[in-house]
C-alpha cells in the first residue's frame, strides 16, 4: 500500500498561530503575493506553500467558515466547480497519474487551519513516495513555487 507520508505536517498542525487566517484574503490580496491561481465570486484557489507534492492546490471559500455545513448552496457549488477546474488545470499542465482530493475538518482530522474549510487537490505520480521522504525526512519537489505559479496562471 502506498502512503502519502508527510512527517513535517505534525509540527505545522500543532503550531500555535498568531495573526490572521491565511485563507482570509483581505481587500489587497493579489494573485502573485499569495500564490493565488484563481478567484471566483465565492472561492479562490492557491498553491500550498507546504505541499504534499508538486502542484498541491487548496480551494477555499472567501467567507471564513469551518465546515461544509456552514456554506450556503451558492458557495458550495462555486467552491466545488473551482475544485474541478483546478484539477483540470493540473491535469493539463502537470499530467499527473492520479489525484488525492479531500477535506480535513477539525483538528483531530488533521486540519492545519481548522476554522476555515479548504479542499486539498494533490497531484500524484507513480513512485512519488520513495526513500527520500520515508528515510531522509525530505521531500523532493521538481519546481519552485514561483515557477509553478507562473506555469499555472499562464
Amino acid at each position: 500500500m502506498d502512503k502519502l507520508w508527510a512527517p513535517w505536517r505534525a509540527k505545522f498542525v500543532r503550531k500555535k498561530r498568531k495573526g490572521s487566517c491565511i485563507f482570509c484574503l483581505g481587500k489587497n490580496a493579489h494573485k502573485d503575493d499569495r500564490f493565488i491561481i484563481k478567484k471566483t465570486k465565492f472561492s479562490f484557489a492557491l498553491l500550498n506553500i507546504y505541499p504534499y507534492n508538486n502542484g498541491h492546490i487548496m480551494v477555499s471559500p472567501r467567507r471564513h467558515v469551518k465546515d461544509l455545513l456552514s456554506l450556503n448552496d451558492a458557495e458550495l457549488l462555486d467552491m466545488m466547480k473551482l475544485v474541478r477546474e483546478s484539477q483540470a488545470l493540473l491535469e493539463k499542465k502537470l499530467k499527473p497519474h492520479g489525484f488525492n482530493i479531500g477535506v480535513n475538518t477539525g483538528e483531530v482530522a488533521g486540519a492545519g487551519y481548522k476554522n476555515h474549510i479548504h479542499v486539498h487537490i494533490v497531484p500524484r505520480w507513480k513512485g512519488d513516495t520513495n526513500f527520500m521522504t520515508a528515510i531522509g525526512n525530505a521531500k523532493v519537489l521538481p519546481q519552485s513555487l514561483k515557477g509553478l505559479h507562473k506555469l499555472l496562471i499562464t
